[in-house]
């Protein structure tokens, strides 16, 4: 292996250990600092600076963010190789959006590739494709957010308008890499089963995606904004029940995709 690769630097805010999500099996979640987006329900709003800040946690000031090496993360990465091994499981990246920092990103996996441990991404598309393509060749798994199919409200929720991540989607799916569509089910921005009809039917025309996840709303990641000083615009909207998020799902499962809830 490359030497420099080895020492690619990157700027990440945890790594969590054993996680079930984000892919299969047994996985470590590596979290990358910075992204494009604003989502307004985003629980990781720590993550949507590049810059290291001061988080208020249990009312004690904790530093979010860190500079890395490649090699530093791999070491931590490396310590579950038998989990992932037995349950067919890896690293993920997330964030934060990995696009911002496809140096390092791409390093990472590469390096992880050499050890056999199966590569995930998640992310939001929003980004340059030439950022996405210097991850295709080190990617097991693409898992990707589209969140509304209609530009405007899209841009009202995000801060983004759709066309890049609609167009990215394409591309990714194009390129052979394996890519499950993911879609944040947020009350009063694309709950309604129209919305989720159509996001369905555009993934359906995607080559080669056959499956799409329903990732339904909390408010877990509340706290942070107190946390950081900032306000959380969404602190009056409830969670949908259950049974409403199954027949979500049952309208996607219409549109032949395989469909289910959680990531």
């Amino acid at each position: 292996m490359e030497t420099n690769i080895m020492t690619v630097k990157g700027r990440i805010f945890d790594i969590q250990r054993f996680s079930i999500h984000d892919g299969p099996g047994i996985r470590t979640i590596v979290f990358l600092k910075g992204c494009y987006l604003r989502c307004k329900w985003c629980c990781n709003p720590e993550s949507q600076a590049y810059d290291i800040e001061t988080m208020l946690v249990q009312g004690k000031p904790k530093i979010i963010g860190r500079d890395v090496i490649v090699e530093e993360v791999l070491d931590e990465v490396k310590k579950d190789l038998p989990y992932y091994r037995r349950s067919g499981g890896g690293i993920t990246l997330s964030g934060g959006e990995a696009l911002c920092q496809p140096e390092f990103g791409s390093a990472l996996l590469q390096a992880c590739q050499e050890y056999n441990i199966n590569t995930a991404m998640e992310s939001t598309g929003f980004g340059d494709f030439n950022a996405i393509k210097q991850y295709l060749p080190y990617l097991d798994l693409y898992l990707m957010d589209i969140k509304h199919i209609n530009s405007k409200k899209h841009q009202e929720y995000t801060g983004r308008p759709n066309e890049t991540i609609l167009t990215n989607a394409r591309k990714i799916a194009e390129s052979g890499v394996p890519l499950i569509i993911r879609v944040p089910v947020i009350p009063g921005f694309n709950h309604t089963h129209e919305e989720i009809k159509a996001i369905a039917a555009f993934a359906k025309t995607l080559p080669g995606v056959h499956e799409l996840h329903l990732l339904p709303y909390h408010r877990l990641g509340m706290d942070k904004y107190e946390g950081l000083g900032r306000e959380y615009t969404l602190s009056h909207i409830d969670p949908l029940n259950n049974n409403y998020m199954e027949q979500l799902l049952q309208t996607v499962e219409a549109t032949g995709l395989a469909c289910q809830l959680g990531g």
